[in-house]
């Protein structure tokens, strides 16, 4: 063996850019040759992200580019570099954004052109959105839509809702992509591009929110060739074993097979990695240790492709993205009755992860890891597929079948042997063979379920010769439905052979009712439903087939007719087929300004982010980009396993004797208030939820720092813990007294009634998942007891007020800084102050700077979420669909601490009657105290909830009456000059004129109509459409909160300097302030600089929240830069043909005192909020009845944005908080166990929207013409308006749902809670099948997850 020992760290990789991961250093690093790329190159550039470290979210995406000796081909791929060992990367060239272009350099159009077209927001998703389409490009200089939208799988955003992220992408197509390819002869831009009237107003009204021909043409001969010395390399080292040997670890990677299989003699324990896609997350989350990892990349023998006689060969360590391609050209150039099993592996690859994750896994990984969620192994299984092993000791061939999934010991690969290739089988003329899947999300999403299922006939009949299904998602490993199978042999292919296979196939696959995963009717449900697709795709291809078979043999005309039923086909064929994912269209339409205004002026124009280029080219800084610090420490928290129980010991022993570690800190160590009243930084006696901070251990290194914290040990005596609403309500456990508001006489308007109804609803909670974790950085001064604390937070003051209570110093003497923040939604406001403070302390007591960087899985566990709610309602109405009364009773899950639970529950009785003027109408509200981690502030701020669970009960009132929901809502609204039911006047004309624009815009009836007639023509599949109304409110119910302030500086070069309190999570409130002075002072852009947000220039800031933020901050700004003019006055009066620069002179400090607002609750009246925001939405969906499944179609919205600073900032949040609207209503899930457990702690259990969740059409409109008084330049804030409008989904996947129930005969009144999930629409669309399933009696089993609503 010709060895080659290599350095760690020395010649592992040519990079090309940025490796990510600033922070890290030297001695780390050779500790860990075999972590991640985003935490072991301390390379100094930073575009790289790290957001969940499993490979989930895509920030972290880089391009590898490799060369191949042997076919002197070139690949570029992308790869998410949380997973990459860095060993692997030995003679690649690896591509980060930086690498891509910068500002010091030049701009790839990737990133003009995602900076020009609003593609970011908070911008810390950017880079990797920028490198998955770069390393497409690099491939496919004219991309289809397809492979774009294919592209992005495995790329989150939290902000932007994709729509301008796919568009600027659009612009690289090889093909038209105006709505044009759907058969309108019409792009649908042609009726409002450019400036234009609005329903015949005369209104200046604009489209379009960027200009493509500013764009910069992309010139693939600029790009960077594969560097000439890697080539070289990889031709030296053909025949050499690389061998890297850590401190814990030994990777080995051999030249040949000989070798190979020499070395996995020699450790047969050690496991064969290619992309490290499975043993990676293992590594990181299972916490297993390998001593020996084999890396057989360089092998031929494991890449090869073969075509042979019986089928395809495709080597072991072929790429699952390289897999696509090869069954994609052989589908296209062999016989279909041949390609049934990879036309199957096709559809499940489509679907399966990102593209990172395809184009690192391997196809013998994928195999041999065996996951029971994995979806191509049941297709190769049922498709016959044989594996090609070796060992020292020979070849030979196994079967893959469900033996071999199972780990059945006969059917198993030996521990010495490896996958050298698979052989995957062409079907044949009489094989039928199809895959199915569902789950949380269509895209990058493990199954709940999966199957594969084929069968073949005797030629020329409908008589069963062989039969094989197997699921996936159902056990620990795939399982085979084997006897039911073997019994259906020889059976007829009709619907008493379907019958009698349900039954088998259930009887025989068993899943416990305490199943890891939970949902175990819905997947028991999934069994038959698949099995039921399964038949109808076989019906209709033995249509095909004999009616093929007919023309040949006259004489066989009657046979099998009878047998294949036309009738059921006809009638079911709506199962058959799989929803497509589509790229977005859509129009966003504005009011243009006034043509008088001065060209220089830039309000009211669709600016570009101020950040969005650095975003693009990964030189925006976020907290943990900021390089390291001489002698800077990490630090790790030791958490709480329990839910309630008092600490009886805490042992650090262990944890000191790990290498690097230098201190533990607990709350003995705070020397002045261990966090506030309400909550404590570090437990004491106590602990109060699962993931409670107890103590924390500081390391030389993150990795060290860690491994102390597991060291830890915690003796605990358990306490009963309260974890639900119903369990709170029971022990009478709430925060805060409750809250009311009524309105006319209840009795009365009841007994004046018609008819009255009662219900209740749950809705569950929602994580912010922002894309940057929690993050701070505390460097002591070295003199005054001075600190620097740079904090991912949005409220900077209290991180300064906290930190210094706890060091026992004035605030003074903290200096909290904020560059920008990765995204944060309410999840940033009260936290942070305590991280900062577990920081400090600990920087405190080593008297070093120390680095605190959340976790993914930690973030979500201790940060808390939106606050589950429960609802109860009695409304009386009239047979008119007038309601009359309504009393709610409103309920939200807390958490252990107050947090922010006290207003969120006042805001959601405030707001509970939505856009609907109720006569006579009571709402009360408490605030549940349980054992979970404290809930916190989310988007929308209660509203979410109250507006759903309003818009529920009102639907209910349309369905008793009969009624169309679209006219009780509208017989029941606001209108014109009215009062809150606590007493607030307002107008709601705009209300009104939102309404009628968007059920004009979106053309609702003639919608409405061609759904109804879609839904009688499909049994299976049904369409539904809402358009549902809001009246939301801005800004808080305490004057305090709208307080403000900015400092402007102009130097003597005319240059502006502007600072203020509010701090940039994505919603642009920078880049509004700079319009905002640039406008009071006259003077271009590009003179205006804004550095940050620091409680050393602007002092006392309040929280960036409520979507008052800009409008706050901006009239502060305002009257800073008005005060600088005045003061210039008189110069420019003397000099008025003089510039800018010439009259410069002086700074001023300003204060904004804000909105006026109160709320008297003694008298259940106040003036609560600034103003209203008024919007409506119009969604349609169609759902899948048999799989839960659903297509979001078409979403129009109009809202009453008035006049906008920013259009397009406007716009993208509006975009953006309406699909995390979608998902807080339809998918994101979070499970709690019941010991108050989260189970949803990452990407890969917790699933947000992604580019397949867009509707594909969406449009915004701003309502024309309108005015908001009391707001800076009569805009409104438009931050949080949007999440609501998501329930529109909700509410059109209801309509789709009432309809399968009117035909089905089953009761129209019916409950839906939120998220309104897959399962739920599965189940609720009751039919034989769910009829059929195995139910549990609840009680008689431990369930896997609670309710906590």
């Amino acid at each position: 063996m010709n060895t080659e020992n290599c350095p760690p760290l020395l010649n592992t990789s040519q990079m090309t850019g940025d490796l990510g991961g600033g922070n890290a250093n030297k001695r780390e690093m050779e500790n860990q040759a075999f972590s991640s790329l985003t935490t072991s190159f301390a390379v100094c550039l930073t575009g790289t992200k790290k957001g969940c470290g499993i490979g989930g979210c895509g920030a972290c995406t880089v391009m590898i580019s490799t060369y191949d000796p042997v076919s002197k081909k070139i690949l570029h791929y992308p790869a998410n570099s949380c997973l990459l060992p860095i060993c692997s990367l030995h003679g690649t060239a690896v591509t980060t954004v930086e690498g891509v272009g910068s500002t010091k350099t030049r701009i790839h159009p990737i990133q003009e052109r995602l900076a020009k077209c609003h593609g970011s927001q908070c911008g810390f998703c950017t880079p990797g959105m920028v490198m998955s389409m770069y390393a497409l490009l690099r491939n496919h200089p004219e991309p289809s839509m397809e492979q774009i939208t294919a592209a992005l799988d495995g790329n989150l955003c939290r902000c932007t809702g994709y729509r301008p992220i796919i568009e600027s992408y659009k612009s690289f197509a090889g093909e038209p992509t105006c709505c044009q390819l759907r058969g309108t002869g019409q792009c649908c831009l042609d009726q409002e591009g450019g400036v234009s009237s609005s329903s015949d107003r005369g209104d200046r009204m604009r489209s379009g929110l960027c200009n493509p021909e500013e764009f910069q043409p992309a010139d693939p001969s600029q790009e960077f060739i594969f560097p000439p010395e890697l080539m070289r390399m990889a031709q030296e080292q053909q025949g050499r074993t690389l061998v890297f040997q850590g401190e814990r670890t030994m990777w080995i990677s051999p030249a040949s097979l000989r070798e190979l299989l020499e070395l996995k003699t020699k450790y047969p324990k050690a496991p064969v990695v290619v992309g490290n896609t499975s043993v990676g997350l293992d590594m990181k989350i299972g916490g297993v240790h390998h001593p020996v990892i084999l890396h057989p990349d360089r092998i031929s023998e494991l890449r090869i492709v073969n075509n042979t006689n019986n089928g395809l060969v495709i080597g072991a360590a072929c790429r699952l993205a390289q897999l696509r391609d090869i069954l994609m050209k052989a589908v296209s150039g062999l016989p279909e009755e041949k390609t049934k099993i990879f036309c199957a592996l096709l559809q499940q690859l489509r679907t399966l992860a990102g593209e990172q994750i395809r184009s690192l896994a391997s196809l013998g990984g994928h195999i041999v890891s065996r996951g029971s969620t994995w979806d191509l192994n049941p297709v190769l299984a049922v498709g016959n597929s044989v594996l090609n092993l070796t060992s020292t000791d020979g070849k030979r061939q196994i079967p893959l079948t469900d033996d071999f999934l199972s780990g059945c010991k006969n059917a198993d690969i030996k521990p010495n042997e490896i996958i050298v290739s698979v052989l995957i089988p062409y079907s044949k003329k009489d094989d039928f063979v199809s895959a199915f899947r569902q789950a949380e999300r269509r895209k990058n999403a493990l199954s709940i379920v999966n199957s594969a299922m084929r069968v073949l006939f005797k030629p020329g009949t409908n008589v069963i010769m062989d039969l094989n299904i197997l699921y996936g998602g159902i056990g620990s490993t795939t399982v085979s439905a084997r006897k039911s199978c073997q019994k259906l042999v020889g059976r007829q292919w009709n619907e008493h052979m379907l019958g009698e296979a349900c039954r088998l196939v259930l009887g025989e696959i068993f899943l416990s009712p305490s199943a890891p995963g939970g949902k175990v009717e819905y997947r028991r449900a999934l069994l038959v439903s698949f099995l039921f697709k399964f038949y109808l795709q076989v019906l209709h291809g033995l249509k095909i087939l004999v009616s093929d078979f007919l023309r040949q043999i006259s004489e066989l005309t009657l046979f099998m007719w009878d047998r294949i039923s036309e009738r059921a086909l006809c009638k079911y064929m709506s199962a058959l087929g799989n929803f497509e994912c589509r790229p977005p269209q859509g129009r966003q339409v504005y009011q243009d300004v006034d043509p008088e205004q001065p060209p220089q002026d830039p309000v009211g124009h669709p600016i570009m982010h101020q950040s969005g280029v650095k975003h693009a080219t990964g030189e925006a800084v976020y907290c943990d980009d900021m390089h390291p610090i001489d002698g800077e420490l990490s630090l790790a928290v030791v958490k709480s396993s329990k839910a309630h129980a008092k600490i009886v010991s805490i042992d650090a022993s262990e944890a000191f004797k790990v290498p690097g570690v230098v201190d533990v800190v607990t709350a003995s160590d705070v020397p002045g208030e261990n966090g506030t009243k309400n909550e404590k930084a570090f437990a004491e006696e106590e602990v109060i939820c699962v993931g409670q901070i107890i103590c924390a251990v500081v390391a030389e290194s993150d990795i060290q720092a860690k491994r102390g914290a597991e060291k830890v040990k915690i003796q605990y005596e358990e306490l009963e813990p309260i974890l639900t609403i119903e369990d709170a309500i029971k022990h009478n456990s709430y925060i805060g007294k409750e809250k009311k508001v009524e309105k006319g006489n209840i009795e009365k308007g009841f007994n004046s009634a018609d008819e009255i109804i009662e219900g209740e609803m749950h809705i569950g909670g929602q994580e912010h998942f922002y894309l940057e974790p929690n993050s701070v950085l505390v460097v002591p001064r070295g003199e005054d007891n001075e600190m620097d604390v740079y904090s991912s937070t949005q409220y900077s003051s209290n991180v300064q007020e906290l930190v210094a209570s706890a060091l026992d110093i004035q605030s003074n003497k903290i200096m909290c800084h904020i560059k920008r923040v990765g995204g944060a939604f309410g999840g940033k406001i009260t936290k942070p102050s305590y991280f900062a403070v577990i920081a400090a302390v600990a920087a405190n007591k080593t008297g070093r700077p120390v680095r605190f960087i959340l976790e993914r899985h930690d973030d979500m566990l201790i940060v808390g979420n939106r606050h589950p709610f429960f609802g109860k309602y009695k409304v009386g109405f009239m047979n008119d669909g007038r309601i009359v009364a309504a009393d709610i009773q409103a309920y939200i899950n807390a958490g252990c601490t107050p947090d922010e639970s006290e207003m969120v529950i006042e805001f959601i009785v405030l707001k509970m009657d939505n856009a609907y003027k109720i006569p006579n109408f009571r709402v009360r509200g408490r605030a549940c105290k349980t054992h979970l981690p404290s809930n916190t502030a989310f988007r929308g701020f209660g509203f979410p909830q109250s507006g759903l669970f309003a818009e529920t009960w009102v639907t209910a009132v349309a369905t008793q009456t009969g009624l169309p929901p679209e006219q009780v809502r509208d017989m029941n609204m606001y209108e014109g000059l009215n009062v809150t039911p606590f007493k607030e006047q307002f107008d709601a004309t705009n209300l009104r004129k939102c309404w009628t624009e968007c059920l004009e815009k979106s053309e609702y009836y003639s919608r409405k109509t061609a759904a109804e007639e879609f839904n009688k023509q499909n049994y299976w599949k049904k369409k539904g459409i809402a358009i549902i109304p809001m009246k939301f409110t801005a800004g808080f119910n305490k004057t305090f909160y709208h307080q403000a302030a900015a400092l402007v500086h102009i130097y003597k070069d005319g240059s502006v300097l502007v600072t203020h309190g509010g701090v940039e999570l994505g919603q642009g409130i920078h880049t509004k302030m700079l319009q905002v002075a640039s406008r009071e002072l006259k003077v271009p852009l590009s003179y205006i600089h804004l550095c940050e947000t620091s409680t050393t220039t602007v002092p006392n800031a309040l929280i960036t929240a409520g979507s008052v933020g800009s409008e706050t901050n901006g009239k502060a700004v305002q009257d800073a830069c008005q005060i600088l003019r005045k003061r210039l006055e008189p110069i420019i009066q003397k000099n008025p043909e003089g510039k800018w620069e010439d009259w410069v002179s002086a700074a001023c400090l300003s204060s904004y005192r804000g909105y006026v607002t109160y709320m008297n609750w003694e008298k259940e009246e106040g003036h609560a909020f600034p103003y209203f925001i008024f919007g409506v939405a119009c969604s349609e969906v169609e759902i899948d009845c048999l799989t839960g499944d659903h297509q979001n179609i078409r979403t129009d919205i109009v809202m009453d944005a008035c006049f906008s600073i920013n259009p397009a900032v406007d716009i993208g949040q509006i975009e953006g908080g309406f699909i995390q609207g979608v998902g807080l209503f339809t998918m994101e899930e979070i499970k709690v166990s019941p010991e108050g457990k989260q189970y949803t702690l990452g990407p890969d259990t917790y699933k947000i929207p992604a580019v397949c969740d867009i509707p594909e059409q969406f449009n915004v409109y701003f309502l024309p013409n309108t005015r908001n008084p009391i707001a800076i330049y009569s805009s409104k804030g438009m931050g949080e308006a949007g999440v609501f409008l998501g329930s529109s989904v909700f509410f059109a996947i209801r309509d789709a749902i009432a309809s399968v129930r009117k035909e089905r005969g089953l009761p129209e009144n019916f409950t839906l809670n939120s998220p309104l999930t897959t399962e739920q629409i599965r189940m609720v669309c009751a039919d034989d099948f769910t009829e059929m399933i195995p139910r549990d009696k609840p009680g008689t089993y431990k369930p896997w997850d609670i309710e906590v609503a």
